[in-house]
Parts: C-alpha cells; sequence; structure tokens
C-alpha cells in the first residue's frame, strides 16, 4: 500500500466545465479527499426576474449548451403551468421528440468520445483514428450526426433551441421530413448494437465499485419516464405534488464549491441515467432491454460506473421511442396548429423533466405576465456531495495501485457521472452575521 500521496487534478479532462480533485495520503492515512467546484457563480435566475414569460425560455436554454432542449421544455412547462396552458396532443408528441433527441446527442458524445478512451487504455479519442476501433468511430460520429439532424428537425437547430415555445410549436417537421427521419433511426440500430459490442469487450475494464445510496428521478406507469412522470425515490417512494419538490431536493452550501450540493433522506443521492435505470428499467423499450441483458446489467444497480452503461441502455431506448413517436404522427397526420393561449396571468409553475444528467427542475412566479421569482434546480449539483462521498469510499479500496492508476480511478468516476459543472453554478444569496 502507497504510504505517502499526494493528487491535484486541475481541471479534470472531458468533463463539461471546471473540477479540481484533491487527495492527500500521509504515512498510509488518507487527510484530505476532496471533489471541488472552482467556477465562478452563474446568475440565470436574476436574469429572469422582470421578464416577460415569453423570454424565459430564450433566456435559461442557454444555461447549457449541452441541455439546451431540456431546460427549454423544463422552462416551458413550468410557464405553462403558471398560466394555466394545456399544449395539444401533436405538441406532446414531438416534445417527446425533442427529449429523445437531447438525450441521444449527449449520451453517444459521452459514451463513445469521453468514456471510451478510458476502457481502451486511451487518453483521448483520437489515438482510435487509424486504429482497430476506427470503424467503431464513425459509427459513433454516424449516430451523434442522427442525433443532431433529429434535434435540428423537431427544434429549428441543434442547440438553443427556435421552435419550442410557450403554447405549443412556432414551426413543425412535415410528413416527408418526419418519414426521412423514421428511416435513418431504423438504420441507426445496427450501429449502436456493434457499439455495444465493443463496450461490452472490454467492460472488464469498468471498476467494481458499489456504494449503497438514494436515487431520485421522474417515474411513470405509461412510459420510461423523461417528459413526464412524478418525482421518484428508491428509498421513500413517489412523490405527487411537485410543490414538494424543496423536501426532496434540499439544496445546502459546502466550503469546497460554487455550486450548491443537494441531500434527501441520506447524505447524498444520485440522478442520471442510472437512477432512471434503477427506477424504470421495466419501462424500457424491448432492445433497450437486450443490451442491458448483453452487460447482465439489472436495478438496483449500486456502482456509479454503470451509470455510461444505462447511458448506453437509454440511446437505444430512445431510437425504439422516436420511432413509435414518429409513427403516432404519421398515423394521425401532422400539422400547424395554433399556438395555445394563457387562460390567467399570474400565478405559480413548476416544470420537471429528466435530462441526460438528471432530474431539471424550473419553478416560476409569474404577475401580471411578468416573472418575479425563480428557482433552478440543476442535476449535477444534485450529484455533486455523491461525487464527494463515492471518492470517500473508493479511496481505501484503490490505495494499493500506483499513483497514476489511482488518479486514473477518481477521473474515471467523475466522467461516469457525466458533469455539467458550470451548469451548476448558481447565485448564493450570502446573510452577513
Amino acid at each position: 500500500m502507497i504510504k505517502d500521496l499526494s493528487v491535484n487534478v486541475h481541471h479534470i479532462t472531458r468533463v463539461e466545465g471546471h473540477g479540481n480533485i484533491i487527495l492527500d495520503v500521509k504515512k498510509g492515512e488518507i487527510k484530505q479527499i476532496q471533489w471541488q467546484v472552482p467556477e465562478a457563480p452563474r446568475f440565470f435566475e436574476a436574469m429572469l426576474r422582470g421578464r416577460h414569460y415569453d423570454e424565459l425560455r430564450p433566456i435559461t436554454s442557454r444555461i447549457c449548451g449541452i441541455c439546451s432542449i431540456g431546460h427549454s421544455l423544463a422552462s416551458l412547462k413550468a410557464t405553462e403551468d403558471a398560466l394555466d396552458i394545456k399544449i395539444s396532443d401533436q405538441s406532446q408528441i414531438l416534445r417527446r421528440l425533442a427529449i429523445n433527441a437531447e438525450n441521444m446527442q449527449s449520451h453517444i458524445l459521452h459514451i463513445g468520445y469521453l468514456t471510451t478512451p478510458d476502457l481502451l487504455d486511451l487518453g483521448s479519442v483520437f489515438p482510435l483514428v487509424g486504429s482497430k476501433h476506427q470503424e467503431t468511430l464513425l459509427k459513433i460520429i454516424k449516430l451523434h450526426r442522427i442525433s443532431n439532424e433529429m434535434s435540428d428537425l423537431i427544434c429549428g437547430r441543434t442547440t438553443h433551441p427556435i421552435r419550442l415555445v410557450v403554447g405549443g410549436f412556432s414551426m413543425v417537421p412535415n410528413k416527408k421530413q418526419l418519414t426521412d427521419l423514421r428511416k435513418k433511426l431504423e438504420d441507426s440500430i445496427n450501429p449502436i448494437k456493434e457499439v455495444a459490442e465493443v463496450i461490452l469487450s472490454v467492460a472488464d475494464k469498468i471498476p467494481d465499485f458499489t456504494r449503497e445510496t438514494e436515487y431520485i428521478g421522474l417515474s411513470s406507469d405509461e412510459e420510461y419516464a423523461l417528459y413526464d412522470g412524478c418525482i421518484n425515490s428508491t428509498d421513500t417512494g413517489a412523490f405527487k405534488n411537485y410543490k414538494d419538490y424543496k423536501k426532496i431536493m434540499q439544496e445546502y452550501i459546502v466550503s469546497q464549491s460554487t455550486a450548491k450540493y443537494a441531500k434527501h433522506v441520506r447524505k447524498s443521492y444520485m440522478v442520471g441515467a442510472l437512477a432512471r435505470y434503477n427506477l424504470n428499467s421495466k419501462q424500457l423499450h424491448p432492445l433497450a432491454q437486450e443490451i442491458a441483458k448483453m452487460f447482465e446489467f439489472k436495478p438496483i444497480c449500486f456502482n456509479p460506473f454503470m451509470n455510461n452503461i444505462a447511458q448506453l441502455v437509454e440511446f437505444v431506448h430512445n431510437i425504439e421511442d422516436s420511432m413509435i413517436q414518429v409513427d403516432k404522427l404519421l398515423k394521425k397526420g401532422i400539422k400547424e396548429e395554433k399556438l395555445i393561449k394563457p387562460k390567467k396571468d399570474t400565478g405559480q409553475g413548476i416544470g420537471i423533466v429528466e435530462v441526460p444528467r438528471g432530474i431539471l427542475l424550473h419553478d416560476y412566479t409569474i404577475k401580471n405576465n411578468i416573472c418575479t421569482k425563480a428557482n433552478c434546480i440543476i442535476p449535477t449539483n444534485q450529484n455533486h456531495a455523491n461525487i464527494q462521498h463515492d471518492m470517500e469510499e473508493f479511496v481505501p479500496q484503490i490505495l494499493d495501485k500506483s499513483e497514476k492508476e489511482i488518479e486514473l480511478n477518481l477521473e474515471m468516476l467523475v466522467r461516469a457521472y457525466d458533469p455539467c459543472i458550470s451548469c451548476s453554478t448558481h447565485y448564493l444569496k450570502v446573510k452577513f452575521v
């Protein structure tokens, strides 16, 4: 076992934003383990105050360049809840397609470019070019491109959507575009199966680590919940009332982070693909369940590194579900619809969706069509505490490894969560005493 060790990873690579890993071991005794978030706070919630309700969605989509569709949908749901707007069935289907597109975009990017290199003992994705895995890389690029094209078609562009608006859609795809999309989705099934086989061949490189924790996410009796559902916990069960969210997502402040942490009944909980899988795996479509069986992946799984396999399973589910949603639109006949107008100009609304990194919540108070108060709870800030506690339990199990291996394992642990660190740093109201 290593007697003295110092790991200081400043700005871990292959994640969004800036996070640091600090480990200090003296004479075999662990003196410090910290997951640090050093980024400056961002002021999106303050930016929303004083804005007309039509401006809230375009502003909040800028919280994240990866989850801009999810932030748009959470914002729209909160606004429409506050103003008593009930969108059409067609808009509901299109929004489900939008959230599938974003999940696919983000998951294949993370699996293919950011985590697979660790399993192949590579420092980045670039050595795959010209290697025996080049064809796998080309398949990943193709799958990513299809996901981007789907986002373009449904949302108007790949990032920061423009067609998602209060009361519906400003523009919808036509029958031919939807038919072409369905064909592309169908054609993507074999490539993702082949990518899954490659990942399975190196799955023994996934660290065998478990720490029992709570998992929180949306769940539904009707579907694998991404767009709609109730807040559910593996520890306490479902919460029917969204307005109770502060009892569930209990945010607090720690000294080493500009992002808030969160807890519920334990000292931390996890959100994201693994949480959704643990809560909803029975609702997966058939091919996604086949991929899960390939990896002998069963709920409840307490290994955070398996979050990446859950992302792979969800990608397949998103393909299957998108084909189902497109078929619904083609059968009913898609048409341009007028936007649904508000029934009132004052109210409080809560919008919750699942984005790639977990459950996302927007809470708005609107008075005379103007936002007077906003609260956004971001998935990664719900995961920070769990990352910290995972590190504390993981490090003693790997102290017999070399310093380089320990550093890599800790980086892999953070990358397993696919954190969106910049999104999670928020303005704090500080009371000086």
